[in-house]
């Protein structure tokens, strides 16, 4: 329809992940665990971990500046940049102003975003309004992650889940019939303490107490999410489609986060879609939070799985209660 507002496309993919590779059987040196134990219960048989020298920006950076390769646009062309992260490098400045003085993107407006790990798609549906409003052109949207900092290694209910990692993407105006074709969030408050970091904010200062009882780390009740994920995120699922015009049945490829297979195997029959049409690569990754859905979108690209004219639903879930899913036709 002549002057109706141009759509987001996804321009660029990029990821970086830490070097250092953690398996099972190094788990299981650490805690009261094992491979099997690890592997039948989450899917998960390595992850990425950060050195203890490396910030949250120095893995948004590589991963920003392959997008941006990707998709051809110039640092000096970027609008505007959002950072999903659930660890910044610090709580002041954001870590996108970071990630933006690196890059040398001096005309771009830079925040951060906490959803947790919906993050990266809250990002990606708000950075498609900002195209769609015409306030921007260029949009890098990245999810950025260290876990390892915030994860308590003597907790083998949570430690064996969490890798290290990035992953970003460049939106632009898309061609006719591409790109972002509707978005849903959504939360749930009431939850918040499934998935919950007790110390260092306003409500509990960080104090030698708060050192001592161990609250600067993550805490999860993982039963509790699980069943709330697998009502949730169908739910989000289906209505996104509906909202694109879409049937379940025309969806080519569905990209979760990464929390867990069982999860993403729970989700599948749910939907009543087929496993392999999800993109699933918890088993080399772990749950890298904001990172898990580009790392996982990054992956169907190289590989070639997703390609031009693919309907593509992005869906994540994470602390908060927090949830969010995207529908677009892949292309430019």
């Amino acid at each position: 329809m002549a002057g109706s507002p141009p759509r987001a496309a996804v321009l660029g993919v990029g990821a970086y992940v830490p070097g250092r590779v953690l398996t099972n059987h190094d788990l299981a040196r650490m805690v009261d665990t094992s491979d099997e134990w690890i592997t039948e219960r989450t899917g998960i048989r390595t992850r990425h971990v950060a050195d203890p020298d490396v910030a949250t920006s120095d893995l948004a950076v590589p991963a920003a500046e392959e997008a941006l390769r990707s998709a051809g646009v110039l640092p000096e062309e970027l609008d505007l940049i959002i950072c999903a992260t659930t660890m910044p490098d610090y709580l002041l400045p954001a870590t996108a102003c970071l990630v933006q003085d690196r890059l040398g993107a001096r005309r771009a407006g830079a925040f951060d975003l906490l959803a947790a790990c919906s993050g990266f798609v809250y990002g990606v549906a708000l950075g498609a309004q900002m195209i769609a409003g015409g306030a921007a052109q260029y949009v890098l949207v990245v999810g950025s992650e260290v876990l390892s900092k915030i994860v308590d290694w003597t907790d083998r209910t949570l430690c064996v889940l969490v890798g290290d990692g990035a992953g970003a993407v460049v939106l632009g105006p898309a061609q006719a019939g591409r790109g972002v074709q509707a978005v849903i969030m959504g939360a749930d408050g009431s939850a918040g303490d499934v998935l919950k970091m007790p110390a260092g904010g306003t409500r509990l200062p960080t104090s030698p107490e708060t050192v001592a009882q161990r609250l600067h780390y993550v805490r999860m009740d993982g039963r509790t999410l699980f069943r709330l994920a697998v009502r949730v995120v169908p739910e989000a699922v289906a209505e996104v489609v509906r909202r694109a015009g879409w049937t379940l049945e025309e969806v080519d490829w569905i990209v979760p986060h990464q929390a867990n297979r069982r999860i993403v195997e729970a989700l599948s029959r749910a939907l009543e879609i087929p496993f392999h049409r999800f993109l699933c690569n918890i088993d080399r990754y772990g749950n890298t939070s904001s990172a898990s859905v580009p790392l996982a979108l990054w992956e169907g690209v190289r590989d070639g799985r997703i390609r031009e004219g693919d309907r593509v639903v992005l869906v994540a879930f994470g602390g908060g209660f927090t949830w969010a899913a995207c529908a677009l036709v892949w292309g430019r």
